[in-house]
């Protein structure tokens, strides 16, 4: 007998779904949301450009008179507050009828932080929370570190042969990793705001560091220089790690004074290491002095949150460890 879609199973797809409002939905949260009647999808969103439409907004347009008697599973707390932009999202939900609401995460902003979920029990809706609430922050980080900790979110991507070289001797690096694995760095640019190197790479490489995928052109992020003097012109200048505080997600692609600036000011949230299975010997290392002052402070800071092969180059992605 085939299992039916559980509230978990759903709210993963809307998860999913909420990626796609990655980076262009900032400064508001990437949220998903998937309207589901007799067991059949009715109607889906995620938060727009700009942040608005609201993801639950669209799903109930694209619902229409079907909302009514459905269950609506949203990856965050469905907004309180009309302003100006438009109405409560707990509102349109009340108003198109719905039945249930299964909700991620609890929205963190004082102007709903449970007045959302208040405000649809008062109406005689169904509501459950907190269903795979830490799969929706994930997905929702960089707007989550923002509002946590007043900060971007910084992924950190490092292209290296097995040895831990990111470059020749004499500075050649083209190509390291093969065709798959740099077309999965392209969409890694495509769901930042913002991408950073350092002079050393930009004197030597002159990057473009735009997005070059089909039909995602238009998401090259803002290009960052880290450097004490001057950026060319479309560059902006930041002049250390906590100089970087108007976007909400930023890559750091290069090089290895970059990277290790990062990794010393520890404001790196997740590592992106690309292997490619060559050996280079004499080469550049991937990184400088990271501040690392006993061998035992580097334990325990790293988890491992996926591995997958890309071609022949292996992608292993980590996760900063921080208590909280």
């Amino acid at each position: 007998m085939k299992r039916l879609p559980t509230d978990a199973d759903w709210m993963a797809a809307a998860i999913a779904l909420s990626r796609r409002g990655r980076p262009a939905s900032a400064p508001n949260p990437n949220v998903g949301c998937l309207i589901v009647k007799d067991g059949k999808v009715v109607g889906r969103g995620w938060t727009q450009a700009g942040g608005r439409p609201h993801a639950e907004a669209a799903a109930l347009v694209a619902a229409g008179g079907a909302a009514c008697g459905a269950t609506a599973y949203v990856t965050l707390e469905p907004c309180a507050h009309a302003s100006s932009r438009g109405p409560a999202c707990s509102d349109l939900l009340i108003a198109a009828g719905v039945a249930r609401v299964v909700i991620a995460a609890q929205d963190p902003d004082p102007r709903t932080d449970g007045r959302g979920i208040a405000k649809l029990q008062a109406a005689g809706i169904e509501v459950l929370f907190d269903v795979l609430p830490a799969e929706a922050r994930a997905a929702m980080a960089p707007w989550w570190t923002r509002q946590g900790e007043g900060r971007p979110f910084v992924t950190l991507k490092l292209a290296t042969s097995l040895d831990g070289c990111i470059a020749r001797a004499d500075g050649t690096s083209r190509w390291i990793t093969g065709e798959r694995a740099r077309a999965h760095g392209h969409l890694e640019r495509a769901r930042h705001q913002a991408i950073l190197v350092g002079r050393g790479t930009l004197d030597a490489d002159a990057p473009q560091l735009d997005v070059r995928l089909p039909g995602l052109e238009d998401r090259s992020p803002q290009k960052l220089l880290l450097t004490r003097g001057t950026a060319p012109n479309g560059w902006t200048a930041v002049a250390s790690p906590d100089a970087v505080d108007d976007v909400d997600s930023l890559l750091v692609e290069g090089g290895a004074g970059a990277a290790a600036a990062f990794l010393a000011a520890d404001r790196v949230d997740r590592l992106l290491l690309y292997r490619a299975p060559i050996l280079i010997g004499d080469g550049k290392s991937a990184l400088g002095d990271i501040g690392l002052a006993d061998l035992a402070d580097a334990h325990g800071r790293w988890r491992l949150d996926d591995s997958r092969m890309l071609g022949s180059d292996r992608l292993d992605v980590y996760e900063r460890i921080r208590i909280i």
